[in-house]
């Protein structure tokens, strides 16, 4: 019997909205992440900082650091550890592309957003390279830009004049 497609809903826990402003975003990977029992408890009430969060690829595998997940508000001696550091999981050809282009050049990898799909905690991590102030306010620039244009044809669209 053919398996029936779940809904592909995705509860975002948290955003790192600050990597897309510090960094041009090459490609994005979608990984699991291994978590012990308080942590995915404490995700799911929605609890986690991704701002100084990074990754790393030591001897084959890729780790997680900086990543805050609070202690769980009703655990005991069982809590974990606020800032540990925690494994992703990747399949080994994706292991090895992305070491490959993190060893070729001035490229990080950072984690985008953290989210449940299916009941599952998700990592969204991006093959990043650092931007220059130039570039961050060329962006600005072109965002304040377009949001004016926007505006403009909004109110030519309902018919007041400015």
């Amino acid at each position: 019997m053919a398996k029936k497609k779940k809904n592909q809903d995705r509860s975002v826990i948290a955003t790192n909205r600050k990597a897309r402003h510090d960094f041009h975003i090459l490609e994005t990977y979608e990984c699991g992440i291994a978590l012990v029992g308080t942590e995915i408890k404490s995700l799911r009430e929605g609890k986690a900082s991704l701002v100084e969060a990074f990754a790393t690829i030591d001897n084959g595998e890729v780790w997680l650091r900086n990543l805050h997940i609070p202690e769980y508000s009703m655990g005991s001696w069982t809590n974990h550890s606020p800032r540990r550091t925690r494994k992703l999981l990747l399949h080994r050809s994706e292991i090895d592309t992305l070491d490959g282009k993190v060893r070729d050049g001035s490229r990080t990898l950072i984690p985008l957003s953290l989210y449940l799909k299916d009941g599952r905690v998700k990592v969204e991590l991006g093959l990043a390279q650092g931007k220059q102030s130039h570039d961050k306010r060329e962006a600005i620039k072109r965002r304040t830009e377009d949001r004016e244009i926007a505006r403009d044809l909004g109110r030519k669209f309902k018919g007041i004049k400015a």
